[in-house]
């Protein structure tokens, strides 16, 4: 069980690893960017690719703290922590949906073609 719970522990740590480290990427880029749109380039497509990389780092970072919060159910399943589990990976659901919609909209397809060519 001790083991569990070092696993539980590490996972949760990659977890807001990835989180953290997706935000901080995220930031350099916003201020380049926003730098750029003070010197008159037009950014809107800039913008879009940097809420498509910053989600992916949340979702995968939600990936990774989901699997924390399974490894510690199974060390004490009470049933406030399967209710706690599954509230968690309801909002997580419907996190990744809507996220997932909004990376399917066409301006995000437009973005990666421009970006290729």
């Amino acid at each position: 069980m001790l083991i569990l719970h070092y696993v539980s522990l590490i996972t949760g740590i990659i977890g807001i690893v990835i989180v953290c480290w997706g935000v901080l990427l995220g930031l350099f880029d916003f201020i380049h960017i926003e730098y750029d749109r003070l010197r008159g380039t037009n950014i809107r497509n800039r913008r879009y690719l940097l809420r498509h990389h910053l989600g992916s780092y949340l979702l995968l970072g939600l990936e990774f703290l989901i699997a924390a919060d399974v490894v510690r159910t199974i060390i004490k399943p009470t049933l406030m922590e399967l209710a706690i589990l599954g509230s968690i990976i309801a909002i997580r659901t419907a996190i990744s949906f809507f996220l997932n919609m909004e990376m399917k909209h066409p301006h995000y397809r437009i973005d990666t073609e421009r970006n290729e060519s």
